[in-house]
């Protein structure tokens, strides 16, 4: 039976990198992204990096809600189809906007880098059950040290500012596959995050050159804050996507659940307020509010 792998905005970058290195194990891989020409190109290269395993790519914009749970449904009904289990499913996806935006009803960040990713799982969790056993990697990020961990509502109080929205929905998105875990823990379905650290990406090299992402305190000291965004976001995506790789592939990582593989690609602890129950609990209540299993 072969291992298969999903692996969101996996067409460029530290997806792209994750996807290659799945294949070299002798997963096959399906990489979602919104661009055709893109797809194509990355299913080129994990073909050359594993022939016998072949990569596909499937379209769908992860920004939109409606596009997850048709992605959802083609990927289950796929599986289902074929007999094979979905294996590992990488929750890639990520974004930082410079300016407020709104998606679904929604800040666009939270939508991204929470709600996307949040959806996708849970409607393929009887997928991943199936085919267990199974591991959900959730990438996370340095930034969840510097978000505030109010979530009674998509939206903290106060103005926008990118970098730190980024960091709240990626905080959230953090306490979910803590609590995640605990809650298919001996199902089979093992649920980690991965800290890529920083790489040159296009959202690095684009969005953290703009001082409008940090408070108005932190724009006063912008040349040093731009350095330091420089100097932590230098590395090469190949490096950047080991700690993905490791946490959908580990063999010592083999029935447990629940850790988070930091930069180093080595188990860390995770934030404090990612593991505090009453943040996990408003998290929870405030994704099924806004991305609701079904829809009525």
């Amino acid at each position: 039976m072969r291992k298969t792998a999903v692996v969101t905005a996996g067409t460029a970058g530290i997806g792209l990198e994750t996807a290659l290195g799945l294949a070299t194990q002798g997963f096959s891989v399906t990489v979602v992204g919104r661009d055709a020409d893109r797809g194509a190109r990355a299913v080129e290269r994990i073909n050359a990096t594993n022939p016998a395993h072949l990569g596909r790519f499937l379209s769908a914009d992860l920004a939109s809600l409606d596009e997850v749970r048709t992605l959802a449904d083609r990927i289950a009904s796929d599986h289902a189809a074929s007999g094979e289990p979905l294996t590992v499913l990488v929750n890639n996806v990520g974004a930082m906007f410079a300016e407020r935006r709104t998606l679904a009803g929604a800040e666009a960040s939270f939508v991204v880098n929470h709600l996307s990713p949040y959806l996708l799982t849970e409607l393929l969790l009887p997928t991943l059950t199936a085919g267990a056993p199974s591991r959900v990697v959730n990438v996370t990020s340095g930034a969840v040290s510097l978000a505030k961990s109010v979530f009674d509502a998509v939206e903290p109080p106060g103005g926008y500012y990118g970098f730190h929205w980024y960091g709240r929905a990626k905080l959230a998105n953090l306490t979910y596959t803590l609590d995640l875990a605990a809650r298919l823990d001996g199902t089979g379905v093992s649920v980690f995050a991965a800290d890529p650290g920083g790489a040159a990406t296009e959202m690095t090299n684009g969005t953290l050159t703009d001082p409008r992402i940090v408070s108005p305190a932190l724009r006063l000291l912008w040349p040093l804050v731009r350095r330091k965004f420089e100097r932590s976001t230098s590395g090469p995506a190949s490096v950047a996507a080991r700690p993905s790789i490791t946490a959908a592939t580990d063999d010592a990582l083999t029935g447990r659940t629940g850790i988070v593989i930091g930069a180093q690609a080595h188990p860390v602890a995770p934030s404090r307020a990612a593991t505090d129950p009453r943040i996990a609990e408003a998290v929870r209540r405030l994704s099924q509010r806004h991305a609701p299993l079904t829809v009525t």
